[in-house]
C-alpha cells in the first residue's frame, strides 16, 4: 500500500541520513516497498533478502532446492527465481515451532532431515534468514552447496560498496 511504502522509504532514509552504506531488508513480503526504497536512494544499495541468494543460486544449477519453515515463503518466493531454473520446495515441518520454543537443536535437526528431500537437486537455498544457523547440518545431511539470505546478502553488499 502507499502508507507501507511510506513507512519503509522512511526507514530507509533514516538509515541513509545516518550513514548507511547499504540496507539489507530482512522480510521477503514488502520486496514492491524495498523496491521504491531502491529507486529513492540509489546509489546506496538496497537489497531484498533472497535477491543475493537467488542470483548465488543459479550459478550452482539449473535445479534449486528451497526449504523453508514457514509455509507461506513458497508461493512467494518461487516467482522470485528466473524462468528455466526449477525450484523444488520443502518445508521442514515444526522447525518453527520448535525455534518459536527456544529449541534451536531441534529446529536444526528438523531441517536437516527435511533436507534429505532435495539432495537430488545442485543447491539448496535455506528461505529464512532464521535458517542460517541450520546451515552446516543441512550441508552434512545433503552433501551439497547451501546457501543462506545473509552470507549471500553479505558478499553482495561487500562486492557493491568495493569492500
Amino acid at each position: 500500500t502507499p502508507r507501507m511504502t511510506e513507512r519503509f522509504l522512511t526507514l530507509a532514509r533514516y538509515a541513509a541520513g545516518t550513514g548507511a552504506d547499504g540496507i539489507l531488508f530482512t522480510c521477503s513480503a514488502f520486496g514492491p516497498c524495498i523496491e521504491a526504497c531502491a529507486r529513492d536512494l540509489a546509489p546506496i544499495p538496497v537489497l531484498k533478502p533472497n535477491e543475493a541468494m537467488i542470483e548465488e543460486a543459479i550459478t550452482k544449477g539449473k535445479r534449486i532446492g528451497l526449504l523453508v519453515t514457514f509455509p507461506g515463503t513458497i508461493p512467494s518466493m518461487i516467482p522470485e527465481f528466473p524462468p528455466g531454473i526449477t525450484v523444488v520446495p520443502k518445508l521442514a515441518e515444526g522447525a518453527l515451532a520448535a525455534l518459536d520454543a527456544g529449541d534451536l537443536a531441534t529446529h536444526d535437526r528438523l531441517a536437516a532431515e527435511a533436507a534429505r528431500d532435495l539432495a537430488d537437486c545442485d543447491a539448496i537455498a535455506l528461505g529464512q534468514f532464521s535458517l542460517a544457523r541450520a546451515k552446516p547440518l543441512v550441508e552434512q545431511a545433503t552433501g551439497k552447496p547451501v546457501l543462506t539470505t545473509p552470507d549471500s546478502a553479505v558478499v553482495k553488499l561487500k562486492r557493491l560498496l568495493g569492500a
